[in-house]
């Protein structure tokens, strides 16, 4: 005997199809609909012209115009033409199953940037499309660049981070484009909110793409797990098994990017690149798992790509030059091979990072050091100031300062003022200084001081942080002023990953030996935890109960500091070689007598 709700799918289902039964199909599967109607003009693409599907492509086409699939999931990597097949879609519902479209991109940048560049320029172009959307007036002037009518139906171009923009619009189409860069809000998740407004129609098409960011929390890689999981598998010229290649399938000889080929993991004969595009023209998508039939899932990365700059030893040449730096690593795990960033152990040992000091310090600056950046952290009875220098690939903790005084003093503020305008001796002869400077705004308490302070020093890259969670660049410039000055945005939480995946590594981040214990205390003040917000799993920093975090607020702010030079090392390296100009006394640095005090 069925339950309820067992009952209520099924009738779901039965819905479906009958409505899909009476609706006419398109004359054609989408994969030949738009190799037969979408052109691509000159500055979209670097080939214009007709589009011509790649295998893995027409296989997710043929997904999306099947109507017995009401959702299909596509997790990619970038330089697959996932662009083209999204406007290629809504060119075919627009010409031949009219209906109400809503298309969710993370940002209205996104949005209007997408209409701008691709969508109009495509429909523009393609004589079937041309003239078929037209401005949506209800939506008022300001709207109307991504809202547009056509015979049937309508299309919402919408961003994720404004939530209110869901609220009146249903849509019988949904595609969600790079799904892992929307972040839940306060009203729960942008996605989830974008699929209710589709609960109207019994034969709605779900359609959610994205190259995943972070394993633990990725919304393309959650919808996956729900879907037939397929891959897309080249067969092997040798023994013919098919096979989803992944990094580890791929060999080159040291040092040698040019001798990159694929490895069968059954015949185990290496296969030279030349055979790709053969490979590729009998390449096909794999289920996974067949009992899901009306939740298409398709899993596809850039080893597949016939793009010449995806070509293999391209791609090992881009990993050579980012395995060591986790910055550079992680893009190339999320956009290149299509699958979620694991994060470094969260768990950092204060007592191994301090046995990594050096004989380093203000008065000992290495010769590789050629840039300085500052951070400073506003407390009610000091300001601590971190002072990193920086080579070509990696940063050295050269000191930690504790100015102590009460921010609302100008005592304490010239103090500060003249340790980061103190010049300091280079071993080639040359003398460098803090190049550029954060100082934490976030305390309402201290806010305006710091203003007074910052503002009035931009000339010298002296700039008030404020530090935001959630998946933001390092460091970015406020769109507006606030109280004469600009704002700096500070996304702390992408720095403090980055630090934490450098320090476990145990490369790139070097330290001085003028820190003292307290010091690494406070840089391992902090771990990442997973937890549940609105229902969706989100990763944040959490305190250590007891733990105080200066050190590493500090360090944040002077990471976010170098994110805001271009250094010519090269430049900067002859500059130290230079004479050095005639300059004032240097300001004396006290070492901070606080370090022994203990907390």
């Amino acid at each position: 005997m069925l339950t309820p709700e067992a009952a209520g799918t099924t009738l779901d289902a039965v819905a479906r199809a009958a409505l899909a039964a009476l609706r006419p199909p398109p004359r054609l599967p989408l994969s030949q609909w738009i190799e037969t109607h979408l052109r691509l003009p000159e500055g979209v693409t670097a080939l214009p012209g007709p589009v011509r599907l790649w295998p893995y492509q027409r296989g997710i086409a043929d997904a999306i115009s099947d109507p017995t699939v009401e959702r299909v999931t596509i997790v990619k990597s970038a330089r697959l033409g996932f662009t083209t097949l999204l406007s290629g879609t809504i060119g075919n519902f627009v010409a031949n199953v009219p209906s109400p479209i809503l298309a969710l991109l993370p940002t209205e940048a996104d949005a209007r940037d997408y209409v701008v560049s691709d969508l109009e320029p495509i429909f523009d172009a393609s004589p079937v499309l041309a003239g078929l959307l037209t401005a949506d007036t209800d939506e008022g002037a300001r709207n109307t660049l991504a809202s547009r009518r056509f015979p049937g139906g309508s299309l919402k171009v919408v961003a994720a981070k404004a939530p209110r923009n869901l609220r009146r619009h249903n849509a019988r189409i949904l595609l969600v484009d790079e799904a892992d860069a929307m972040e839940a809000g306060a009203e729960g998740s942008s996605i989830g909110l974008a699929i209710k407004r589709t609960l109207a129609f019994a034969d709605r098409k779900i359609i959610i793409g994205s190259t995943p960011i972070d394993e633990e929390t990725s919304n393309v890689l959650r919808a996956y797990a729900l879907s037939d999981q397929a891959t897309f598998q080249l067969p092997c010229p040798d023994c013919g098994t098919f096979t989803f290649i992944r990094w580890r399938h791929i060999e080159w000889e040291p040092g040698r990017p040019e001798t990159a080929a694929y490895r069968c993991p059954t015949c185990e004969e290496l296969i030279p690149e030349r055979h790709k595009m053969s490979m590729l023209d009998r390449g096909d998508w794999v289920v996974g798992r067949p009992e899901v039939r009306d939740h298409r899932g398709f899993r596809c990365n850039a080893l597949v790509s016939p793009l010449p700059n995806a070509a293999w030893h391209k791609l090992v040449a881009e990993f050579l030059a980012a395995k060591d730096d986790p910055d550079l690593l992680k893009p190339f795990v999320n956009t290149i091979l299509a699958e979620g960033w694991r994060e470094a152990e969260d768990t950092l040992d204060e007592l191994a990072l301090a046995q990594r000091v050096e004989p380093v310090g203000l008065d000992r600056i290495p010769a590789e050091v050629l840039a300085i950046t500052a951070g400073t952290d506003v407390q009610d009875d000091r300001l601590e100031v971190t002072i990193v220098g920086w080579t070509r690939t990696e940063a050295v903790v050269l000191a930690h300062v504790v100015i102590w005084g009460t921010p609302d003093e100008d005592t304490t503020w010239a103090e500060h003022d003249e340790l980061i305008r103190t010049t300091w001796k280079h071993p080639h002869g040359g003398t460098l200084k803090v190049d550029a400077a954060v100082v934490d705004s976030g305390d309402g308490d201290w806010t305006d001081r710091v203003y007074a302070y910052c503002f009035p020093r931009m000339n010298r890259r002296v700039m008030a942080g404020k530090g935001v969670g959630g998946n933001r660049p390092y460091i970015q410039m406020s769109k507006s002023k606030v109280k004469g000055g600009r704002l700096f945005i500070l996304g702390v939480d992408g720095i403090k990953t980055t630090l934490i995946s450098r320090l476990s590594q145990g490369k790139t981040i070097r330290f001085s030996d003028s820190l003292e214990a307290v010091y690494f205390e406070q840089l391992t003040s902090e771990r990442k935890v997973l937890r549940y917000s609105k229902g969706q799993p989100v990763r944040r920093f959490e305190r250590k109960p007891g733990a105080q975090a200066e050190a590493l607020d500090c360090l944040v702010y002077a990471f976010a500091a170098r994110q805001s030079l271009t250094v010519n090392f090269d430049q900067r390296d002859d500059a130290m070689k230079m004479p050095a100009a005639v300059t004032t006394a240097r300001p004396r640095v006290v070492q901070s007598s606080w370090m022994k005090r203990g907390s």
